[in-house]
């Protein structure tokens, strides 16, 4: 069997019961993981109270540039899943070292082991095999072994409040200004607005433009929905798009 490129998995594990609670294969960690993650718990355990990760600059700024919108706010933005992490309300704990998010090493090590030997003798090659093998037989065999009843039985994990659309948070997001032409780009991607309400322009207005993780666009002004394109039928691997300066 020839060999195949490497890749990266990304996972989420409950720290009480020590259950796989999400996991994905990525061709390279990146923020769409981290937010494909997110979207994950969501929709089906909830919202945990707090996550605990590495100082990664997929979660937390490392660059000194400050703009002056910053400035001005004292503060520097967050990058993508940063972002999500504080408008889902999700406390964001940094480990400081490795050994101190002991459990997810740990499962790392269990993985590297078990999990590459039942890829191996299932002939499993690629991402999408590796994901669906992963959520359907994996991780349900891994879960039923290995994890353990919580000391609390009340459930720590918050419902999405209604009218919340985890589609929306969980994505990349990027504040443009509305051109003259009534259109809004991030990077080659240019997107028309229809005119609002009483044929009125959207021009110089601020935008929220917003790439979801199915790779579809919507641009917002306000809560106002005001352009969006369906999702392509393959988005290939989404990443975060550099941010004007």
């Amino acid at each position: 069997m020839p060999a195949q490129p490497l890749c990266s998995l990304l996972g989420a594990i409950d720290d009480a019961t020590g259950a796989v609670l999400a996991a994905t294969f990525r061709a390279q960690e990146d923020a769409a993981g981290y937010l494909t993650l997110l979207l994950t718990l969501g929709r089906t355990v909830g919202l945990p109270a707090a996550v605990y990760t590495d100082g990664h600059g997929i979660f937390v700024r490392h660059d000194a540039h400050w703009t002056l919108a910053e400035e001005l706010q004292g503060y520097q933005e967050p990058p993508q899943v940063g972002r999500a992490l504080q408008a889902l309300g999700i406390h964001h704990i940094i480990a400081a070292s490795p050994q101190a998010k002991g459990r997810i090493e740990r499962l790392w090590n269990t993985f590297q082991d078990r999990l590459v030997a039942e890829l191996r003798l299932t002939g499993i090659t690629t991402l999408a095999a590796g994901n669906a093998f992963l959520s359907t037989t994996f991780l349900p065999a891994f879960n039923a072994q290995f994890a353990v009843p919580a000391a609390v039985a009340a459930p720590a994990y918050r419902r999405i409040p209604r009218g919340v659309d985890l589609t929306r948070l969980c994505a990349f997001h990027y504040a443009r200004q509305v051109a003259l032409d009534n259109t809004v780009r991030v990077e080659a991607v240019v997107l028309q607005l229809a005119p609002g309400p009483h044929r009125r322009s959207y021009a110089r207005a601020q935008a929220d433009v917003v790439q979801c993780l199915d790779g579809a666009w919507r641009v917002y002004v306000g809560d106002r929905l005001v352009a969006s394109t369906p999702a392509p039928p393959d988005p290939g691997q989404l990443r975060a798009a550099r941010k004007r300066r």
